[in-house]
């Protein structure tokens, strides 16, 4: 873990033996620390997970019909000039 962030977080865990003598076994395969290894994996793991979350997959139709939606867009409906109205009297009132 290349970071000069100060190290002041913990975090305590119980696991079976097997799974243990298995993330130090990897650990000494990277030649790190048990916790280096662990932190790093952990952190890993979490990225991915927040960006999998964050990230929308579109068909090949959709992204063709996203695209087609932003250069020829719908033309504005009586509703949504109303409603643009009112978000300017409530949210930004002069």
């Amino acid at each position: 873990m290349a970071s000069n962030e100060p190290k002041t977080a913990r975090i305590d865990a119980r696991m079976p033996e097997s799974v243990h003598l298995l993330l130090v076994r990897a650990a000494e395969l990277q030649g790190r620390t048990l916790s280096d290894f662990v932190v790093c994996s952990a952190r890993e793991a979490a990225e991915e997970a927040i960006a999998k979350h964050e990230i929308i997959h579109l068909s090949v139709s959709d992204q063709e019909r996203f695209a087609d939606a932003l250069l020829n867009p719908p033309p504005v409906s009586d509703a949504l000039r109303r409603a643009a109205a009112r978000h300017e009297n409530v949210i930004e009132p002069s």
